[in-house]
């Protein structure tokens, strides 16, 4: 059977108008990949749901396509939303999959390279405010409320039903539920669509681990973060769209949110690359939640089935890897040489 994308094989499950159009660029389906290292180190059976591998890089085109399928199936003509960067680039692809206009607000400082360009490629006209992500969602709200432009951020309910099609797919392949569910959380889209999911589709239900970055941290510290920082830019928000609801479903799991340092969002992304599967930092925040809960004693993983989210591409922000690179020796073309280099 020709996979179809996510909306036409989960149809049944997603409360998507009438009208919705189908929009699709054959997003989901993304490999539940088992990590042999991983486990030795922290027992019990771990797996990455590598949402890098969808059509633009991240996680972010499941809600899109049930978000711009809405958008294009009532008559909207033009789209917008404030990014920090993978949704820029998912609204702007399936905006144009659709043949829409799209606008795309980022906020002042770092935003990934390789997600900007992803907007621009796509065709996305591409606005600087002098503000953080919070102010452009609040600028992106107020427009949609005040003319037809539609709003695609994850505050649109058709987001979380494409993006809980992630927890159909995990248990498709596990028979059920893990145990523990790891992933990041910045604008808490996600982990409140992942707990969604999971509730609807009845096959069990996992504790979760939501991880925010230290200096973007307003769940854990229990207030907005006015100016937050991390390198982790695709969770760089203080002021989470859907913080009550991600705290809800952290509660009812059984599980929690908790902080990690950038530090440790780095080393969790080189243990990740070890076993060959390079994401973005912010994507790596899962696998440092479960390093932090794991060494505190806090967490047991020894017999527990885990899967850690990951929810963007090591593409997505290369900047990180290639700025600490050194430059490469540089040898004679001669066999020699290259034999002296390598001690074979």
């Amino acid at each position: 059977m020709t996979y179809q994308g996510l909306i036409s094989r989960y149809k049944q499950y997603l409360e998507l108008p009438e009208h919705t159009q189908i929009i699709s660029l054959l997003e989901g389906n993304t490999p539940l990949i088992p990590m042999p290292r991983l486990e030795e180190e922290f027992g019990g059976e771990i797996f990455v749901k590598y949402e890098g591998l969808n059509p633009t890089g991240s996680f972010k085109d499941r809600g899109m396509t049930a978000a711009i399928s809405e958008a294009a199936g009532r008559g909207a003509k033009t789209v917008i939303c404030a990014s920090t960067g993978n949704t820029a680039a998912s609204a702007a692809a399936y905006a144009a999959r659709a043949g829409l206009r799209s606008i795309v607000l980022i906020p002042e400082g770092k935003v990934a390279v390789g997600k900007l360009a992803g907007a621009i490629a796509y065709g996305a006209e591409v606005i600087q405010i002098q503000g953080s992500f919070d102010d452009a969602l609040s600028l992106v709200v107020e427009i949609t409320q005040k003319t037809p432009i539609a709003l695609v951020n994850s505050i649109n309910p058709y987001r979380i039903e494409g993006q809980k099609t992630s927890s159909f797919e995990i248990c498709d392949v596990l028979g059920s539920a893990p145990d523990w569910l790891c992933l990041p959380v910045g604008n808490a889209g996600n982990i409140t669509s992942y707990w969604a999911g999971f509730k609807q589709y009845g096959k069990g239900l996992p504790q979760i681990l939501g991880v925010q970055a230290a200096g973007s941290a307003p769940l854990v510290l229990g207030h907005p973060v006015e100016k937050p920082e991390t390198v982790a830019t695709a969770i760089r928000i203080g002021k989470p769209a859907r913080g009550e609801q991600a705290l809800e479903a952290a509660q009812q799991s059984g599980g929690k949110i908790i902080a990690v340092s950038d530090e440790e969002i780095l080393s969790a992304q080189r243990m990740l690359a070890s076993e060959g599967v390079w994401v973005e930092p912010a994507s790596a925040a899962g696998l440092a939640g479960l390093v932090a809960e794991t060494a505190s004693g806090t967490f047991e993983a020894k017999g527990k089935k885990i899967v850690v989210v990951c929810t963007g591409h090591g593409m997505k922000d290369p900047s990180i890897i290639t700025e600490s690179f050194n430059a490469p020796q540089v040898i004679p073309a001669k066999y020699e040489a290259l034999v002296d280099l390598v001690g074979a």
